[in-house]
């Protein structure tokens, strides 16, 4: 079987905290794919997101790939490497070669410093692959939401659409798709319990999975 470096889909908010890694579990699991999150900064008890991602998302666990950097203290990549006393090396940071989809999830927001000198929004640019951005529907996402994209586009990036997690707001996420003339993938409700099955349900239900597997072109 020959090998290749998948064309990743990649995740990144508006913020830290905002159901970034909960929808990637979705998207990984409704895709098959495999799920890769190359920096943990930061872990408790029951691990980091990898941790996490193979629990919610259904997958093999093989498919939950290991972090390039496992740091152990929770702030900024670029702050938790020198805590820990390394440097994030970007070469370390190449995509996986695998077979198949993958889903591949930053931290925080895109503009998070993985280094002094350069944030996963530069990353993203290196990689060249699509970007899907997690934003809240409360109060203040017009605005953190229509910045993220605006950093994105600066650098070259395509910016796939914008994934939506909480309560519905319809204007909001209405002004932040036609100002920031991208599409709207869909919302994800805040869930509880969350439990794989109420997650594959809701991703299904509120998501068309075409949407992530055809070519779109998007800027």
């Amino acid at each position: 079987m020959s090998t290749f470096i998948a064309k990743p889909l990649i995740v990144t908010g508006t913020d830290t905290e905002i159901g970034k890694t909960v929808f990637a579990a979705a998207l990984a699991g409704a895709l098959g794919a495999h799920y890769w999150k190359p920096v943990q900064a930061g872990l408790e008890a029951d691990g980091g997101d990898a941790d996490r991602v193979a629990r919610l998302s259904g997958l093999p666990r093989d498919k939950v790939l290991a972090e390039a950097y496992r740091l152990t203290t929770p702030c900024s990549p670029h702050r938790a490497a020198e805590i820990d006393g390394v440097e994030i090396d970007p070469a370390r940071l190449a995509l996986p070669r695998i077979d198949g989809p993958l889903v591949v999830e930053g931290a925080g927001g895109a503009l998070v410093p993985l280094s002094r000198s350069m944030t996963y929004a530069d990353q993203f640019a290196r990689w060249q692959a699509p970007v899907i951005v997690v934003a809240r529907t409360v109060l203040g996402t017009i605005n953190h939401t229509l910045l993220t994209i605006e950093a994105l586009r600066a650098r070259g990036v395509e910016v796939l659409g914008v994934a939506f997690v909480g309560e519905a707001q319809d204007d909001s996420e209405a002004t932040i798709c036609a100002m920031g003339k991208v599409r709207r993938l869909g919302r994800l409700p805040h869930l509880s319990p969350l439990t794989p099955e109420a997650l594959r349900e809701a991703f299904a239900a509120q998501f068309n999975l075409a949407d992530f597997t055809a070519e779109t072109g998007a800027a």
